[in-house]
């Protein structure tokens, strides 16, 4: 005989809470849907009263799903609404519902001296609240975490002379009336790094029984590394949005090829390895300029017609040359391309577009490809250095001038956030330009401190 649970009982003899104990539970009602019930009744109501036409409620019960009691309130407070000659304020009070957050002011968070609130447990101690509390308020941005970079100091001195380089990046003719900024097709900026062959610490996601990677080197303090110069111009673009040039012309690392004078058990005597130069100075700079960037900038250099001028901007390290060196008076000017050396202001990393953030991109792509030994380091940087897209350099192009704007603004200090100008979205609607303007108070405010300076020397 079969058993008694193989026979599932008739819906007939279920009781009604067995049959309604999985009824989806009606949702709750929005503003959108209220205001919506309140114009399907007034479409039918009485026309010279305020009573509804008889089975609208039934009506709107069919319609919407909701009770009598619900569609009810609605018109009744619509109503009460009307007779105070009030307009229909039709938002819910749920949002009054459950316990409420707990408020921290502005005030209680600044008044906090900064060494007191590194860390949330600091803020836990000092407002007197749980870490799930100060967690919360993290997550809903109330509190930020914010790192503060160490900045160079600024003198009057340098002040002055960003603010001269920025307004000497801006078109003459431009300047009152609509402040705009060079094109910068012309320009070639250089700058050194130290690219390491590894981190002290490096970050990945394993399975869950993946066992840990074991990472060893000679030294944690002392990891080797290698200097490279790397140079860029600004990406060229065509009409139809493709890359007509990417702007690179080049990293070159500070090595030389050496032999090996002994036997070891890693090569044997007369191997070539690649050595980093002792010292980068001006002997090394000058003969990476003239042996590397100069042909590189002749053979990668967009077509152009009659002479070219180009400006190589560099920083004020000691191992740069200037323009009136006398071996470089030799080399400057070749085939149709005139190259004039030009410093930027000091203690400005800011003005330069290698430190504005394309070594950076850079940096991350190579350690990704973690290479083993020194040779495979300079051409991890090499791969990472070509693999990078040509937008990012275009999109630190366009930093460096907003970059000057906020130079402007702060009369040639250094006191401002990076600006985030939403490029990507301003690409996306094509409303990207091309040439940035500088806001025309800034420009003449700057303008009239840098005339008052001269005035004073």
């Amino acid at each position: 005989m079969p058993t008694q649970q193989e026979f599932p009982p008739s819906p007939i003899h279920q009781t009604e809470t067995e049959q309604n104990h999985h009824k989806p539970r009606t949702p709750r009602i929005n503003n959108e849907l209220r205001l919506e019930i309140l114009l399907f009744l007034l479409l039918r109501k009485e026309k010279h009263s305020d009573e509804l036409i008889h089975g609208t409620n039934r009506q709107a019960v069919i319609k919407f799903g909701y009770t009598r009691k619900t569609i009810r309130l609605i018109w009744q407070r619509a109503l009460a609404h009307k007779a105070a000659m009030d307009s229909y304020f039709y938002d819910s009070k749920y949002h009054n519902c459950g316990r409420k957050r707990i408020q921290v002011t502005y005030e209680s968070i600044a008044s906090i001296a900064m060494g007191d609130r590194t860390t949330i447990i600091d803020l836990v101690r000092m407002l007197n609240l749980s870490p799930t509390t100060v967690w919360r308020m993290v997550k809903r941005k109330q509190i930020k975490p914010h790192s503060s970079p160490l900045n160079p100091g600024i003198s009057e001195e340098c002040k002055m002379a960003r603010m001269k380089w920025v307004l000497g990046l801006l078109m003459d003719y431009s300047i009152p009336n609509d402040p705009t900024y060079y094109s910068m097709y012309d320009f070639i900026h250089i700058d050194e790094k130290w690219f390491y062959l590894t981190q002290k610490s490096q970050r990945v996601y394993l399975a869950n029984n993946e066992p840990f990677p074991h990472r060893k080197g000679k030294s944690r303090t002392k990891i080797p590394k290698f200097m490279f110069m790397a140079a860029v111009a600004r990406p060229r673009w065509g009409q139809d949005g493709q890359c007509e040039w990417d702007g690179k012309l080049g990293i070159f690392p500070f090595t030389d090829a050496v032999a090996a004078k002994r036997t070891s058990k890693n090569r044997v005597k007369g191997t070539i390895e690649t050595k980093p130069i002792k010292s980068v100075n001006q002997i090394a700079t000058r003969a990476m300029l003239i042996n590397y960037l100069i042909p590189a900038t002749k053979e990668k250099w967009p077509p152009h017609e009659g002479e070219r001028v180009i400006y190589i901007i560099q920083d004020n390290a000691k191992a740069h040359i200037l323009q009136n060196d006398q071996e470089w008076q030799q080399h400057y000017k070749q085939d149709g391309f005139t190259l004039i050396l030009t410093q930027q202001p000091a203690n400005s990393p800011d003005c330069n577009i290698l430190d504005l953030g394309f070594f950076r991109s850079i940096q991350s792509l190579m350690h990704k490809k973690m290479p083993k030994t020194v040779e495979d380091l300079s051409g991890a940087v090499t791969e990472a250095y070509n693999e990078l897209y040509a937008k990012t350099l275009s999109n630190v192009w366009m930093s460096l001038q907003y970059v000057g704007n906020e130079i402007l603004k702060h009369k040639g200090d250094n006191d401002y956030q990076l600006p985030h100008n939403k490029k990507k979205i301003l690409e996306d609607e094509g409303n990207l330009p091309e040439q940035v303007k500088a806001p025309r108070w800034a420009v003449n405010e700057c303008k009239q401190l840098v005339d008052e300076w001269r005035a004073n020397q």
